[in-house]
């Protein structure tokens, strides 16, 4: 396309992702590219892979996370202050439809009870990096049915 330079990145965990720099559109329905800013996030998220899961971890420790413990602290490395549960962080941004997920937008699932209780960062590709409660924080596909099934909502907070 004239004017918009195709990019492919590919991370250090073996996704890749790609992406259009130039004016981020960022409106719920319509995919805003993957900016230098949310690769980055990305980027440092991975650092974290392999740390393992403890429910309630405590905030800005990275000894173990859960999952909002997780997005609190990869996204405040970036600037953006973020509530400490996944239920409170959906709450955050503005609203995505999920055919228009970017890099860098927060996920949001029910796993279990009455509301929203795990959140996640998506990571293009229909990948997500999260702190999984059985493998700490890892990168997951966000299609299978177990994740599909309990998919809620999803925020643009980048």
């Amino acid at each position: 396309m004239k004017n918009k330079l195709a990019i492919k990145w590919v991370l250090a965990c073996g996704l890749a992702v790609t992406g259009l720099f130039g004016t981020a559109i960022g409106t719920s329905s319509q995919a805003s590219a993957a900016t230098p800013e949310s690769l980055n996030l990305l980027s440092f998220g991975k650092d974290y892979i392999g740390t393992p899961y403890k429910f309630g971890a405590t905030a800005g420790s990275t000894a173990a996370f859960d999952c909002s413990s997780y997005v609190q602290y990869v996204f405040e490395q970036a600037g953006i202050s973020l509530p400490r549960t996944s239920s409170a962080q959906a709450s955050v941004g503005e609203k995505v439809d999920k055919a228009y997920l970017s890099v860098g937008d927060l996920l949001f699932f029910k796993t279990g009870g009455s509301g929203i209780s795990h959140v996640a960062i998506y990571a293009g590709e229909g990948k997500m990096l999260h702190a999984s409660s059985s493998q700490g924080v890892t990168v997951s596909s966000m299609n299978t049915s177990y994740w599909t099934k309990a998919y809620v909502t999803a925020r643009r907070v980048l």
